[in-house]
C-alpha cells in the first residue's frame, strides 16, 4: 500500500492510464482483425475502402506507444502488400 499522497496519487494515474492503453490496444487489434478478415474472405473492395482507416488507426496508436512505430508500418506495409496481390491475382 502506497504510504505517501504522491505515491497514492501515482497508483490512480497508473490506474487511469493503464485502463486507456486497454482500450488502445483492444482497437488495434479489431482493426487488425476486421483488415484480416477482410483478406481472408477475398473482399479485395472492402479492403481497399478499409485501409486508409487502418493506416490511420494503426498509426494513431502507434503515436501513443501503445505499439511501436516499426511494428505499425510493417502490418500496414504487408496488408498493402497482400492487397495488391489479390488485385493481381483477380
Amino acid at each position: 500500500m502506497p504510504n505517501t499522497t504522491s505515491a497514492i496519487k501515482r497508483v490512480r494515474r497508473v490506474q487511469m492510464q493503464t485502463a486507456v492503453n486497454r482500450l488502445r490496444k483492444s482497437k488495434y487489434r479489431s482493426t487488425v482483425k476486421q483488415m484480416t478478415n477482410y483478406i481472408v474472405a477475398n473482399k479485395m473492395k472492402e479492403a481497399e475502402d478499409f485501409l486508409p482507416k487502418f493506416h490511420s488507426q494503426l498509426m494513431k496508436i502507434a503515436k501513443t506507444g501503445v505499439i511501436r512505430k516499426e511494428t505499425a508500418s510493417r502490418k500496414i506495409s504487408r496488408v498493402a502488400k497482400s492487397i495488391s496481390n489479390l488485385k493481381s491475382k483477380n
